[in-house]
């Protein structure tokens, strides 16, 4: 595997606001911009503030930006579990594509075949779980959307890479606060909410993308009700 170097001024110290804990997640993007140059460039600018510690073409050529010791800007405000600090304990790795806002399509074997070599070696040098390794929109469903509902997961399940997505059947005996508890369990942001209160739409799409793109804008129906009870046991 072949990593090219082309560093990137937007970071700091992992150990910012006081984090102390070990890196422990792997976060993966897609760029949202029309071209990999353009995308590279603002990940590369001081100006622009954000980066990654990776960035894969659609060719399948990897670039490191910033030093996995390093804390990179890719995150922004996110949670996952309850925890903050995603930049400070996590990797982030963008893929190229040019996302919903510029004609969204289906990412290329070669980048995605770089992306499991990439995943493979982080994950056998820093012993992060599957579980861990998470999407854009699953510590930021309110913000974010990708890498969205094309991202092939289903390709690095069969990798032992992360989780998902369910294949099973629809639950529709699941009560609707066992299926919360569920979406809350595996990691989301999901904030108290009274009896009859309106579900929280954000997390729940972003879970329907990553783990039952089928059930996709169609609220807490009972495939996505299953679904919730699946992941909630493997995590």
């Amino acid at each position: 595997m072949k990593i090219i170097d082309q560093p990137s001024p937007n970071f700091d110290e992992r150990d910012v606001n006081g984090f102390e804990g070990p890196v422990d997640m792997i976060v993966l993007h897609y760029t949202g911009m029309k071209t990999g140059e353009e995308a590279i460039a603002r990940l590369r600018d001081p100006a622009g503030k954000v980066s990654a510690h990776y960035f894969i073409e659609e060719d399948g050529r990897i670039f490191r930006l910033v030093a996995e010791e390093k804390r990179a800007w890719h995150a922004g405000l996110s949670s996952w579990k309850g925890e903050g600090e995603i930049n400070a304990r996590s990797i982030g790795i963008e893929l190229v594509n040019p996302g919903h806002e510029w004609g969204y399509r289906d990412f290329p074997p070669a980048q995605i075949d770089a992306l499991v070599a990439l995943l493979k070696d982080i994950r056998a040098r820093r012993k992060i779980a599957a579980a861990r390794v998470l999407a854009h929109s699953d510590v930021a469903p309110a913000r974010k959307e990708d890498p969205g509902e094309r991202f092939p997961w289903a390709r690095l399940a069969q990798e032992g890479l992360a989780l998902g997505p369910y294949d099973g059947p629809p639950n529709a005996d699941v009560p609707y606060a066992d299926a919360l508890a569920a979406l809350r369990a595996i990691g989301y942001e999901v904030a108290d909410a009274a009896p009859g209160a309106p579900a929280p739409a954000a997390a729940i799409l972003a879970f329907q993308r990553r783990f039952c793109r089928a059930a996709l804008g169609q609220g807490m129906n009972p495939l996505t009700k299953a679904a919730l009870l699946w992941a909630a046991a493997l995590t």
